[in-house]
């Protein structure tokens, strides 16, 4: 196997740089380049695991000092990839980080694809796959709460969950196994009875990672939030308040906003993807007419809709459109610059009717935001996600956890049917092949390059 080397900080100026290599050469490539204190060639046999020394990466042909660094090392199987390893921690700058890295190719190493130290982590057993695919989840976290759900997943407890399940499914095969090869000895209505009540217990497992996948959704990419209302309601304002940035353009001239928005927020340890949106109403602009659609489109589709009331102009009959289309959506409405006068819209009857939390704030100062943030928090209840539930944050998983069930409802309904046990067999067999997809037990070669490919370079 090669030995693979690529710089795993990110691009740009910073403290340190981290030069990654790991592979059979990488002590052989290591005495060619780094040198000690004294200037001396490290010896290899000298080299201890989980160690740090100081020195100088130097030009192998011309021993021109080329940075002065810490190199760490890692001995097999005891490393991050169970390879020989080093972590060439130099000053961090792209020139001296690329220096370094062609040092390493130019003496024996090959630049590292996305992904590979972690794939190589899996392809050498240190790891699962379901492990593997929770570090990149742990580099794209946007919240406390999504590193807390991969970090899980990274420590390994979903991969002990479907483990869990797998040996109560090899359990029923072992039994349906028996009373193929000993007929004899079968009592077919205790095996059924046995098996009927394993496959249940399977279901409710299977049910539970399942529906699991609704937070893991929400905490991966966001509660997608839709700010709407008529033109000139101060959706834009608010976009710019709960963003502490002007994002969108505000103006009083309605129609400004012709296209969505979209940007990404933390409140309160609530990730909202929040898009502010064209103003809702009749138009005879056919750009300003089709960022109406669209508007109407998201508000659709959204997990959570927050409808902008303007204060000043009561009412309108665009507004009782956009409420009516609100159905049983979970929504907030805001009545905006009430720092004029407060004409308690709260008490029409139309908002009575739709029974939704209402808030009165003013955009453009603020007041009443914090008083929004609050609600949010309350509605989606991210702080109580437990420690101890296994969340389904990947799309992958939650197909194959969906499978899997399949399978064993199918395999119920074959016991129902009173059919031969090597019948109920064939989609338990299944369902083990689906999970163990997750553990990368059964999985093709082509979906693990797919999955590696998606992370960065050097991890």
């Amino acid at each position: 196997m090669e030995t693979i080397a690529a710089i795993s900080t990110a691009i740009g100026n910073g403290g340190i740089g981290i030069i990654r290599m790991s592979g059979p050469k990488t002590f052989e490539i290591i005495q060619k380049i780094f040198r000690t204190q004294k200037k001396n060639k490290i010896k290899i046999e000298e080299i201890e695991g989980y160690t740090i020394r100081y020195g100088y990466i130097v030009n192998a042909k011309t021993e021109e000092i080329l940075d002065e660094v810490l190199v760490s090392f890692f001995k097999n199987p005891k490393s991050y990839t169970k390879e020989d390893m080093c972590e060439i921690n130099s000053h961090g700058g792209m020139i001296v980080e690329q220096l370094i890295l062609e040092e390493c190719i130019q003496n024996g190493a090959i630049l590292a694809e996305p992904g590979e130290f972690t794939k190589r982590a899996f392809l050498n057993g240190r790891i699962d796959l379901s492990q593997a695919e929770s570090v990149i989840d742990i580099i794209n976290s946007k919240t406390l709460q999504e590193e807390k759900a991969a970090s899980e997943q990274l420590q390994g407890f979903l991969s002990q969950k479907i483990h869990g399940i797998m040996d109560k499914l090899l359990d029923g095969m072992a039994d349906i196994e028996a009373s193929i090869d000993y007929p004899e000895y079968d009592e077919v209505e205790v095996t059924n009875e046995k098996l009927m009540n394993r496959l249940e217990e399977v279901k409710k497992d299977l049910e539970g990672l399942e529906n699991s996948f609704a937070t893991g959704k929400l905490l991966k990419e966001g509660i997608r939030t839709a700010i709407i209302g008529k033109p000139n309601a101060g959706k834009s304002s608010l976009l710019n308040r709960i963003l502490k940035e002007d994002r969108a353009i505000v103006s009083d001239i309605e129609g400004t906003t012709r296209d969505t928005i979209e940007e990404f927020v933390t409140v309160k340890g609530v990730p909202l993807k929040i898009v502010d949106t064209a103003g809702i109403r009749k138009t005879k602009d056919k750009i300003e007419e089709i960022g109406v659609k669209k508007a109407i489109q998201v508000m659709e589709k959204s997990d959570l809709v927050l409808v902008l009331l303007d204060n000043g102009t009561g009412i309108t009959k665009e507004d009782e459109e956009i409420l009516n289309k609100l159905g049983e959506k979970k929504a907030i409405i805001l009545i905006n610059k009430t720092d004029l006068e407060d004409k308690h819209l709260e008490k029409e009857k139309i908002l009575i009717e739709k029974k939704k939390p209402i808030i009165k704030i003013v955009a453009q100062t603020g007041e009443g935001i914090e008083k929004l943030y609050e609600k949010i928090e309350e509605m989606f209840h991210m702080d109580e996600i437990q420690a101890d539930k296994t969340i389904i944050t990947n799309l992958r998983h939650k197909n194959q956890i969906t499978e899997a069930r399949k399978n064993i409802e199918q395999a119920m309904q074959s016991i129902k049917e009173n059919l031969p046990v090597d019948m109920v067999a064939i989609p338990i067999k299944e369902s083990l092949e689906c999970l163990g997809k997750i553990t990368g037990e059964n999985i093709s070669e082509d979906i693990i390059q797919e999955i590696f490919s998606k992370f960065c370079l050097g991890k």
